[in-house]
């Protein structure tokens, strides 16, 4: 593909300078309470990073990922594997391979990309089937469950009970942009319930066959689900005075009156809130609402795998966006996911450039297929 042939969509690109602006501004005021320095450095160098990224895939296009696909599935399930072997314990989590001089990688955040691109594949095959049967959307489901539990199960042990949330919110999105019938989506519901209502009546009414069969550690992530519905934590206490005193300005650029654990990844927005008030989380729901729309809108135009992949990525954008939010609203419990290209992150800040990679890539086919 020749450069003077490509167009980038102009509104993602905005959108993303203005993620980029706005993620420097925040992390520069978090610095004064996070132990790691240099973080404004570094997140510029991620960005600067992704950037040169998404240039080569945008010379690549997203056919190399379709005919790579089984290649990076294989590999992400590999590095979540040799995680739980040879990933230092960090905070009571095997979650990240450490890279002398260079960091931290996190091989769950580019796993959510290449399932997502898995996923699609499998979706593209099954909606070209003219009338699928009953056997063959059997056969479809199992195969998108299957293949996003395998990641799910290998990075529940690490664990990063957030991250699996994510591989089933992809799943979803997918199953939800093929044209398999609304029955499916009842009983899928209706399984789901009837196992969460099991789960929670044993918590609730009988601990220990509850430790029995779903063990400790599962027993210990249920409180701290339940530990943020009684408000408990001084963490979301910091963070709710922080927001709710910021009033209409907020408190002023790289002043944070409170401190709260992780300011600079979890707690983002928090540290956006309090800095620049309501006026400047207008500025960035608006921000990520037209970024959002947009891959909307690059979704259903786009044709063949694009389609599903695009729809795929933006649910999880959705999900993490809503998630982050809300929690240091004290509105969901705190899960440890980030804001997407605000929070401080090399692992997650590039898989999300591989993003507007893709999206820029069937943004461009779009128009060309308009010519």
């Amino acid at each position: 593909m020749k450069l003077s042939k490509y167009k980038y969509d102009k509104y993602i690109l905005f959108s993303i300078f203005l993620f980029f602006i706005m993620s420097i501004a925040s992390i520069y005021s978090a610095s004064i309470y996070s132990a790691e320095d240099n973080l404004v450095v570094k997140q510029i160098l991620w960005y600067g990073i992704g950037s040169i990224l998404v240039f080569f895939i945008t010379r690549l296009d997203n056919d190399y990922f379709y005919e790579n696909y089984k290649l990076l599935y294989v590999l992400g399930n590999i590095l979540l594997l040799l995680l739980l072997f040879f990933g230092p314990s960090i905070n009571g989590s095997k979650c990240w391979f450490i890279i002398p001089k260079i960091g931290s990688l996190q091989p769950s955040e580019f796993m959510k990309i290449f399932l997502a691109i898995t996923l699609s594949i499998e979706a593209n095959k099954f909606n070209n089937l003219k009338e699928p049967n009953f056997k063959q959307e059997i056969l479809y489901i199992c195969k998108i469950i299957g293949l996003t539990l395998i990641p799910s199960f290998l990075t529940f042990l690490q664990p990063d009970t957030g991250v699996v949330f994510i591989y089933f919110v992809i799943a979803f999105f997918i199953l939800l942009a093929s044209k398999i019938k609304t029955r499916w989506f009842i009983i899928g519901f209706s399984l789901i319930a009837i196992l969460l209502g099991t789960i929670f009546y044993l918590y609730f009414c009988n601990k220990n066959l509850f430790i029995q069969l779903f063990s400790t550690d599962l027993f210990y992530r249920l409180e701290r689900i339940f530990d943020w519905k009684q408000g408990i934590g001084y963490q979301l206490e910091n963070s709710l005075t922080s927001i709710g005193s910021s009033g209409f300005f907020g408190h002023g650029f790289n002043n944070l009156p409170l401190y709260f654990p992780e300011p600079a990844t979890d707690f983002i927005f928090s540290v956006f809130a309090s800095n620049f008030g309501l006026i400047g989380c207008l500025v960035l729901i608006i921000t990520i609402l037209i970024f959002d729309f947009r891959l909307l809108y690059i979704s259903i135009n786009s044709y063949s795998t694009d389609k599903y992949l695009v729809f795929s990525l933006l649910g999880m954008l959705i999900y993490q966006q809503i998630q982050n939010i809300s929690m240091t609203l004290g509105l969901l419990p705190i899960t440890g996911i980030t804001l997407p290209f605000i929070s401080y992150g090399g692992s997650s800040l590039i898989s999300y450039m591989l993003i507007i990679g893709i999206a820029l890539n069937s943004s461009n086919a779009i128009r060309k297929r308009r010519i």
